[in-house]
């Protein structure tokens, strides 16, 4: 299993001094963040798009190519690119540069976007939120296949037999699509044989099992290749030293973030008493001591069989010492005690299958 850290960058007051950084100082330790998941070994690291004043980054594949020189083997993923609202061209071209940048450990994780903010921002009406992502997804996998393209839709101004530079250091740019629990996406995803980001950040996991099931039977009905199977689960978490002490430094932040969410959206506060029952061995919540974050883990694990587990860190501003530190706990604990678990003969392989 690859292991790895997503974050939406976010730049929220700290909640124990009321403390905002500057811009240039949260992209600072950002990458030293990227640095330091790589120098650990950790797999992946991916970066979300934003375009709200919460939310430092608006163009992942821009920070993406800056982490791309100072790494070596981490590989570098946006998480998500909008790519209803972008234009399909331009995010291959830019990642095409990650990768270059990279030697080929550039991906795209491209979703329609739980945020509709750059759908007004670009021109983009949200009746349109399907066809559109439906009908660039289908541009992006013609250029990653082809040099020279011929295409024509509805959202987009056709090309006629035009080259698209640079191409990727590899062949291809690995293309995955995020879905947060929608069946249609789900089927898309595996009817297209691409790999499948499941993000699980509310609830009880167990009840995401149908839709990796899903994924599973209709990918296999395609006809697509077992050994290409991927598929990853992203969940919100934090680590310390012992559970208390991670419990009450995530709660802020976490609360914050995920109460002011609440209000623009319609869900009720984030309390204490809810925070602790996500935090349950059967919750969403990858929040307590290495140990606890390793049975998460492999609980989800035995639920779903991916292939691919994503901790996004950071949903609230935390001090920069500390997400050093939980970064340190995966990459140095938490990792190898899950990878080590799953390589043991009655692992995944079966579940996937």
């Amino acid at each position: 299993m690859e292991i790895g850290i997503t974050t939406f960058v976010e730049n929220t007051p700290d909640p124990t001094n009321g403390n905002l950084l500057s811009p240039q100082e949260r992209l600072s330790n950002l990458l030293e963040e990227v640095e330091l998941a790589d120098q650990l070994g950790l797999d992946v690291f991916g970066i979300g798009e934003h375009h709200r004043s919460d939310y430092l980054v608006s163009s992942p594949a821009v920070v993406l190519a800056a982490a791309a020189v100072r790494t070596k083997n981490i590989k570098l993923s946006s998480a998500v690119t909008v790519l209803s609202s972008d234009d399909p061209v331009r995010v291959f071209q830019d990642f095409a540069h990650v990768d270059l940048l990279s030697k080929g450990r550039a991906e795209i994780m491209a979703g329609r976007g739980s945020f509709i903010e750059s759908f007004p921002l670009f021109g983009y009406d949200l009746k349109d939120y399907d066809t559109l992502f439906t009908e660039k997804l289908e541009l992006l996998l013609e250029l990653n296949k082809n040099e020279h393209v011929t295409w024509e839709g509805k959202h987009r101004p056709a090309i006629k037999n035009r080259g698209v530079y640079p191409r990727p250091y590899g062949q291809e740019l690995p293309i995955w699509i995020a879905v947060g629990g929608t069946p249609a996406s789900v089927v898309r995803a595996a009817s297209l044989g691409l790999p499948m980001a499941l993000a699980i950040i509310g609830g009880m996991p167990d009840r995401f099992e149908p839709f990796t099931d899903l994924y599973k039977e209709t990918y296999k009905k395609a006809g697509h290749d077992p050994a290409r199977f991927q598929l990853a689960i992203n969940s919100h978490g934090y680590i310390s030293e012992d559970s208390q002490k991670a419990a009450d430094e995530f709660y802020g932040p976490y609360a914050q973030v995920m109460s002011k969410l609440g209000r623009e959206r319609g869900w009720s506060p984030m309390s204490r008493e809810h925070y602790e029952l996500m935090r349950q061995p059967q919750g969403s919540l990858l929040v307590g001591s290495p140990q606890q974050v390793i049975d998460k883990i492999l609980y989800e694990y035995e639920l779903f069989g991916n292939t691919r587990f994503l901790l996004q860190f950071s949903v609230g501003t935390l001090p920069h010492k500390k997400m050093l530190h939980a970064i340190e706990l995966l990459g140095t604990v938490v990792a190898p005690a899950v990878k080590k678990a799953v390589a043991k003969p009655q692992s995944a392989e079966g579940k996937q299958q």
